[in-house]
């Protein structure tokens, strides 16, 4: 814990990665990050096909990738376990999901701050319909230059933005750089209690007046996500405690 108490914005690296899919299986295609001030974005080839739906999304196909080294093979592979050895704090949007994409790969990163767990943190009243990246690029009406959505590196410019955005609106209460920092991480590390649903046949409902109207889906809902983590498909930590939060009262 001393080094994160003496870190500062120079440990941050800001990365993310593009993928097969969203599955348990799937593998990152595209790595991109920004670090010291410094930029890079590759591909590569993936143990696993590129699905159409990543494809639709991505626009990398398995023929742009197919004469491409394997990530662990690669110099970047190399670069960053030097950085998250040396002490380099992971910056992503849904951080979860990435660090456990270089996991998979035999690159295991330590703490993490999440963009997406500080727009939910933040948000104190509710008022953000979404929290994607894009969405909150647009929401907050960020500048960002050369910025394709949906391109690896584009996505770091967007997060680099959005994370001084929540920096610069939490260094007004705090007062302190470090201590920002500090509180980042540990918004991060927490689950986050969400508001409404996004999905299913109360998608855009209050979890709160679901709970009151229908307690039963939400004690379903919760075995579902539960049965899923243990089998390894989805560790949906957030819906479970949020569930689990409401399920209890």
């Amino acid at each position: 814990m001393g080094q994160i108490f003496f870190m500062n914005k120079q440990d941050l690296i800001f990365l993310d990665t593009e993928t097969t899919g969203v599955g348990p299986d799937d593998r990152l295609c595209q790595v991109a990050y920004s670090f010291a001030g410094s930029e890079y974005e590759e591909l590569f080839k993936p143990p696993v096909p590129i699905s159409v739906d990543a494809m639709v999304v991505t626009r990398i196909t398995n023929r742009m990738v197919e004469q491409k080294p394997a990530f662990i093979d690669s110099e970047m592979f190399g670069d960053l376990k030097r950085i998250f050895a040396g002490g380099g704090i992971l910056v992503a949007h849904n951080a979860p999901f990435d660090a456990d994409m270089l996991r998979r790969e035999g690159l295991f990163v330590g703490v993490c701050i999440d963009t997406y767990k500080l727009a939910h943190h933040l948000d104190s009243e509710g008022n953000i319909p979404k929290y994607n990246l894009q969405y909150l690029r647009y929401y907050h009406d960020l500048e960002v230059d050369d910025a394709t959505a949906h391109s690896a590196l584009g996505d770091v410019r967007v997060l680099m933005v959005l994370f001084e955005h929540y920096f610069a609106q939490m260094l007004t209460s705090i007062g302190d750089e470090s201590a920002v920092l500090r509180e980042m991480l540990r918004v991060s590390g927490e689950p986050i209690l969400l508001r409404r649903f996004n999905f299913g046949k109360y998608a855009g409902s209050e979890v709160k007046q679901v709970a009151h109207d229908d307690p039963g889906y939400l004690a379903w809902l919760l075995n579902q996500k539960i049965m899923a983590r243990e089998r390894g498909e989805d560790n949906d930590e957030n819906w479970i405690y949020t569930l689990d939060t409401y399920v209890g009262k």
